[in-house]
C-alpha cells in the first residue's frame, strides 16, 4: 500500500488500468519518498516489443491513467525495464523495485 498525503492507494488498481494500455506488457507500481505527501505514485512498465520507451510513451501512460483513475491514484511518473524482476514462483519481485529506487525522490 501507498500511503500519500494521508490517504491509502492500492497497487494493483493502478497495475490494473496500465495493463490495458495495448503498449505494455508487465507492470509494477508502488510509492517512492515524496518530501510533501509522504509517498508518490511510480509506475515501472515492461513495454511490449513493438513500443519502446520514451517519453512520449511514459506520458501516454500517465493520461491513460488519469482517465481512468482518481488523481491522486495516477503515476506521477513511469520509468521503463526491459523485464521487471520475478521471483522463481513467477511473482513480481516488488522489494527488488523498492530498495533500486531507495533515497529517491519524486
Amino acid at each position: 500500500m501507498i500511503i500519500s498525503g494521508g490517504v491509502n492507494i492500492y497497487p494493483r488498481e493502478i497495475e490494473d488500468v496500465l495493463i490495458q494500455h495495448p503498449a505494455v506488457r508487465d507492470v509494477a507500481v508502488f510509492g517512492i519518498p515524496d518530501a510533501e505527501m509522504g509517498e508518490q505514485v511510480k509506475a515501472v512498465v515492461e513495454p511490449m516489443a513493438d513500443a519502446g520507451p520514451s517519453d512520449a510513451l511514459a506520458q501516454a501512460l500517465i493520461e491513460h491513467a488519469r482517465a481512468r483513475l482518481a488523481h491522486y491514484k495516477v503515476p506521477k511518473s513511469v520509468d521503463f525495464m526491459d523485464e521487471l524482476p520475478r521471483l522463481p514462483t513467477g511473482k513480481l519481485y516488488k522489494q527488488a523495485l523498492r530498495a533500486a529506487y531507495a533515497g529517491r525522490t519524486g
